[in-house]
């Protein structure tokens, strides 16, 4: 049985269909690549599964029981977590305080004294230890990034959903961002991201799935969907393909 099952989901805003007939398993364990052009609904997807937006069609299964149509809230506490493109932290708080609230209110934390053992646990393993007592808000654009991961990870999930963690982060600040989702993973934690710079897709990723224009065009390992010819056309473009294909030869 796979983690999560997505079977025929359908997401529209008023006249525009964001979601068109989507289906996708993810097996306990995978890296997925989420990728596809601006508009293609990957964003969308992330918030039909955590409960942002509940789906117009189709039906969504985690771990074996129907989640769609619950809040998000108690999706977060059936094991799901994500971070968000926009990084919005609660700026008056520490960062300490602002990983210790996903630990309680999202991850279901028995105490606060849980919640507080969690984020320390969270904020050391992304990093962020020397920052724990700093107010969010005076945080680099990295830091805050690594925030929030650690709010994620802090809620202990089983899926975790990533939404462009690496814009705006320059060469160095990616590659460390690259080893934290490696390390994510080693530790059993299923992963789903959605990312733009194809460098941390084929790095991290066990399988790529396509999105363009709410259809899911590919599904596949990373040479494979590379050298899938819808893909090309639709998002990569011949000459990043072509020379995907001169480094793996």
């Amino acid at each position: 049985m796979a983690l999560l099952e997505i079977n025929g989901v359908t997401k529209r805003f008023r006249g525009l269909v964001a979601l068109d007939d989507v289906s996708l398993s993810v097996e306990a364990g995978e890296v997925i690549g989420l990728i596809g052009p601006n508009g293609a609904g990957k964003t969308t997807l992330v918030n039909v599964i955590s409960g942002v937006y509940r789906p117009d069609a189709g039906h969504l299964a985690f771990d074996g029981a129907r989640i769609d149509g619950l809040r998000p809230d108690l999706i977060a506490r059936r094991g799901i977590a994500r971070t968000f493109q926009i990084v919005q932290p609660f700026p008056r708080m520490t960062a300490l305080e602002n990983v210790a609230a996903a630990a309680l209110f999202a991850g279901g934390a028995a105490s606060l004294e849980e919640a507080r053992h969690r984020a320390g646990e969270a904020m050391e393993f992304c990093g962020l230890s020397q920052e724990a007592h700093k107010r969010a808000s005076t945080l680099t654009l990295a830091s805050r990034k690594r925030l929030e991961l650690a709010k994620s990870l802090a809620q202990r999930p089983k899926l975790l959903l990533l939404d462009e963690v690496n814009a705006g982060l320059n060469a160095a600040e990616i590659d460390h961002a690259i080893a934290l989702i490696q390390a994510i993973a080693a530790r059993g934690i299923t992963v789903l991201v959605i990312e733009h710079l194809m460098k941390v897709v084929t790095r991290v990723s066990s399988r790529i799935v396509v999105l363009h224009q709410g259809r899911l065009i590919a599904d596949g390992g990373v040479a494979e969907v590379m050298a899938d010819r819808n893909v090309v056309e639709a998002y990569l473009g011949q000459g990043y393909a072509q020379r995907m294909r001169e480094a793996a030869s």
